[in-house]
């Protein structure tokens, strides 16, 4: 007897057009998505049910909703990997735009910190502590003088260590906090009252720990991330310098950031400068 045909996995740029739409309209129908991305009602209601297995939207009867209330849920690495790829890249390019030779870097663990990396090239004798367990192997050799990765334990689902934002000393004697130039942290949501949040409490504290290392603090966060608070608050909305986005923000968003003394910096899709 044949084998059953396994239907066709959702290409990654769908998955991310997808996500995207729902996100911004809140609430989509089947049908409503089978005429969007033209694509039959039975595809699009496979679709849905992929990225609501993903945690990337809540299904519903005849449709799905985007995620919006607290959650403690957590996408698999891989698939945060692909999702919104296109806008990570933008924000990637802009946010290492900020970087100079020769400066201490604090990256966290968030796929869209290691967007940043590739448009390091350009740089010289940089020297990088993280968490972040995939960045060393992608980071340009040119690039760093040195490269630190903090210690604590690895969360596998997530690709970090989780621990104190310090060092051991080599003698046994009292552990070395560190001073950073520059922390880029990435954030699963931005809100007025939750300010910055994540989806876990451990690595919460540690994103804290690193912007209060830093002399500068610049969050990245792509447009699906605003209005949406996480489980576990990094820090208030002041406690950045910079935001660097894909999208300009919605205006009450603007006016809670720029009350926060918040600069915000829009990666366009078309180009390479911001507002």
């Amino acid at each position: 007897m044949a084998a059953t045909k396994r239907p066709p996995r959702l290409p990654a740029r769908r998955k991310d057009e997808l996500v995207t739409y729902v996100d911004k309209v809140g609430e989509v129908t089947v049908s409503e998505l089978s005429e969007h991305f033209d694509v039959s009602v039975d595809t699009a209601r496979r679709d849905l049910d992929e990225l609501a297995a993903a945690g990337l939207l809540k299904r519903t009867h005849g449709g799905a909703v985007r995620i919006t209330t607290l959650t403690r849920s957590e996408t698999p690495f891989p698939d945060r990997m692909r999702v919104h790829g296109a806008a990570k890249r933008r924000i990637g390019r802009l946010a290492a735009s900020l970087i100079e030779d020769g400066q201490t870097i604090l990256l966290n663990g968030g796929t869209t910190t290691l967007a940043v990396l590739p448009h390091l090239a350009v740089r010289r004798n940089l020297t990088v502590v993280t968490n972040n367990l995939v960045a060393p192997s992608e980071m340009p050799r040119e690039c760093a003088r040195d490269v630190y990765l903090l210690g604590g334990n690895v969360r596998v689902g997530s690709q970090v260590t989780v621990g104190p934002v310090e060092f051991p000393g080599t003698d046994g004697s009292h552990s070395h906090r560190i001073q950073a130039d520059i922390a880029l942290i990435s954030v699963g949501g931005v809100a007025e009252e939750m300010g910055y949040s994540t989806s876990n409490l451990h690595e919460a504290r540690m994103m804290l720990e690193m912007m209060q290392s830093a002399r500068v603090v610049v969050v990245l966060a792509d447009s699906s991330k605003f209005d949406r608070s996480i489980f576990a608050q990094v820090a208030e909305l002041s406690a950045a310098d910079i935001l660097v986005t894909d999208a300009p923000v919605s205006e009450p968003m603007a006016e809670a950031l720029a009350a926060a003394q918040v600069k915000v910096m829009v990666a366009w899709e078309n180009s390479g400068d911001a507002l």
